[in-house]
């Protein structure tokens, strides 16, 4: 019988690693892979074992012999696997992401059904920090949790389907947030708890939902730290505002935002080696292939907010390891992105076109 703390690995898929958490009324194992995931599966598909490498396979000791006592044979080994190496993903930063902008969204499946459609609940770290969040639903003065983890840099990711026969289980919310950076110094910034009190006849009318420089999609948006903001006027005495107004009024400076581009305004990325680096002395095929990926993610984070932007990454025909570790990064990290392979006519079978959704 299976039981927390057992090693196990898969029987009909890679991977394998301990075992967190039983859920005996659904019938599952939750199994914590070496990335720290938890990864639910059905007892029947797991195996345990004394020792797993990361190629999924026993760590066979020359010494080991079977229960007959007789020693392993050739045909008792499996055959061993060498692991795809796997490349770190960099964290860029853009000139404004210091100063935090986090935003909680509901983006409507059907905008021409406000009546009846569901929502979809994103959470948009529009920002230079990493966020760890927990949002909560409050009733009859109890917390009932709805989502908790950490967005890396200006990510977002979705945190729940909000059902329509649902949503007034999501009228009183209570949002708490912390900015952080890994490895570097870094301006702190204040931890964010507040109340939210949505409005749910808002969600009946269409101009509550707008166009975002976050979603191809109308959206009501909600500013997390503007909501903190005005929780804290709201706090602050007569007296406070009228000394605040003796002071002399400081012009305000407007932001100036880069002007969004065309959609038909096609960036072209060449991100064959040699056009990236004067030389690769001393750079073997791994190191050249991280650096390709280092161009691609930056390029990929400097036009982030550039709705509809079409980027051509040009990587060759070779033998197509570039091409899939692009494929692979963009499922993997930009799951609203679209791509497809680039005019043929233009640049043959040697690159991919990217959108910016």
């Amino acid at each position: 019988m299976l039981k927390i703390g057992d090693t196990v690995r898969f029987l009909n898929a890679v991977g394998g690693g301990k075992i967190v958490k039983i859920d005996t009324a659904a019938k599952l194992v939750y199994v914590e892979d070496e990335d720290g995931f938890e990864i639910p599966v059905l007892p029947q598909e797991c195996v345990v074992v004394n020792n797993v490498k990361s190629n999924n396979f026993p760590t066979h000791e020359p010494e080991a012999e079977t229960r007959s006592g007789n020693p392993l044979q050739a045909k008792d080994i499996l055959p061993k696997e060498m692991p795809t190496p796997v490349l770190k993903t960099p964290i860029y930063e853009t000139a404004e992401g210091d100063v935090p902008k986090t935003f909680l969204a509901f983006v409507p499946n059907n905008i021409k059904a406000l009546q009846t459609t569901d929502y979809e609940c994103i959470l948009v770290n529009d920002s230079n920090y990493y966020l760890a969040y927990n949002l909560v639903s409050v009733q009859d003065g109890k917390f009932h949790s709805l989502a908790a983890g950490w967005l890396d840099p200006n990510m977002q990711d979705v945190l729940a389907d909000v059902e329509k026969a649902e949503l007034n289980k999501w009228e009183y919310l209570r949002m708490q947030t912390i900015l952080f950076k890994k490895g570097k110094a870094y301006n702190g910034q204040s931890v964010l708890d507040i109340d939210i009190r949505l409005d749910l006849v808002k969600f009946y009318k269409l101009h509550s939902f707008i166009e975002s420089d976050y979603f191809d999609e109308l959206a009501m948006l909600i500013d997390l730290q503007a909501w903190k903001n005005k929780l804290r006027m709201e706090q602050i005495s007569e007296a406070e505002i009228k000394e605040a107004m003796t002071h002399k009024e400081q012009p305000i400076r407007k932001k100036h935002f880069q002007p969004k581009p065309a959609a038909n305004d096609i960036l072209e990325v060449d991100l064959h080696i040699n056009q990236l680096l004067d030389t690769t002395a001393g750079m073997n095929n791994a190191d050249m292939l991280a650096y390709q990926m280092e161009v691609f993610h930056k390029t990929l984070a400097e036009n982030a907010r550039f709705k509809g932007k079409k980027i051509v990454f040009i990587h060759g025909k070779g033998e197509g390891v570039l091409r899939k570790e692009i494929e692979q990064a963009l499922k993997k990290h930009y799951p609203r992105y679209t791509y497809q392979d680039a005019s043929f006519k233009e640049y043959g079978f040697g690159a991919t076109m990217v959108t910016i959704h």
